[in-house]
């Protein structure tokens, strides 16, 4: 297990409970987040990998989505901003 410089921000919440339960798991001692860690995102991987794949054209997709939507595209403009917006101030007050 090499260095391989992988740096994630995480809530605060979040990390606290992921240490504590490395801390649990692999104990006090040097190497326990990074085992932890790797554990974490080798079950993240396999799950992942057993996830239905999207293929197509995307724009396609979309426009296939969206057309039973009511909506014109400058109103749906507006929702994505509000939207997009509430998600901002949301992460910014954690």
């Amino acid at each position: 297990m090499g260095d391989m410089g992988l740096r994630l921000q995480l809530r605060k919440e979040t990390e606290a409970r992921f240490r504590e339960e490395a801390m649990k798991r692999f104990g006090f001692g040097r190497g326990a987040l990074s085992k932890a860690g790797e554990q974490a995102i080798e079950t993240w991987l396999g799950t992942t990998a057993r996830a239905p794949k999207f293929e197509g054209d995307p724009v396609k997709a979309i426009q296939g989505i969206l057309s039973e939507t009511e909506a014109g595209s400058v109103e749906l403009q507006h929702s994505v901003q509000k939207t997009w917006a509430a998600k901002v101030m949301h992460h910014a007050s954690d």
